[in-house]
């Protein structure tokens, strides 16, 4: 019985690492950069679309799109993005990012997930369905299937040392 709890003991703490790393790295993007993963992320798209619309981006960063909409509008008010009306069609806008966004796509470091789908990459096919098939029965079993996330590592507020909880950093 002792080895069991030993084992979810294990388990626990891998899952509180990993929830650390993706808290450091955000708290690291935002007092460097001054911009979140997600915002990150969202930007970087709108530089790969190069015109999306706010429907596109929110299917290529894997969030909604209202949650995608505040992001652009956070990321618009920091000039970072710029909205522009269709010539074709006055109703669809398309996102642009500007040249401050571009500078701050280059000067930002890359995303954690980057370095970790390198890792993952370097993996057999076999290892991968097996971290996916273990990470989703995970998720199942802390009752998360229904939690709506993306691919962008990012966390909210975690306790510290002492139990506290920190106030997370502005999403968006």
């Amino acid at each position: 019985m002792g080895r069991d709890a030993d084992v979810e003991d294990l388990i626990v703490a891998s899952i509180r690492r990993i929830l650390r790393a993706v808290d450091l790295h955000s708290r690291h993007l935002m007092e460097q950069h001054g911009i979140t993963a997600p915002q990150l992320a969202t930007l970087a798209e709108a530089s790969r679309l190069d015109g999306g619309t706010i429907s596109s981006l929110a299917r290529a960063v894997h969030l909604s799109q209202p949650t995608v909409s505040g992001i652009v509008h956070r990321l618009e008010v920091r000039q970072l993005v710029r909205r522009e009306r269709s010539e074709q069609d006055r109703r669809t806008v398309r996102i642009r990012v500007t040249d401050q966004g571009e500078e701050l796509l280059r000067s930002s470091p890359s995303l954690l997930q980057d370095r970790f789908r390198n890792e993952l990459a370097m993996l057999e096919d076999w290892e991968r369905h097996a971290l996916l098939s273990s990470l989703e029965r995970i998720a199942a079993m802390m009752d998360a299937e229904s939690i709506k996330a993306a691919p962008v590592l990012d966390a909210g507020p975690l306790p510290t040392e002492t139990g506290h909880v920190e106030p997370p950093i502005e999403e968006g």
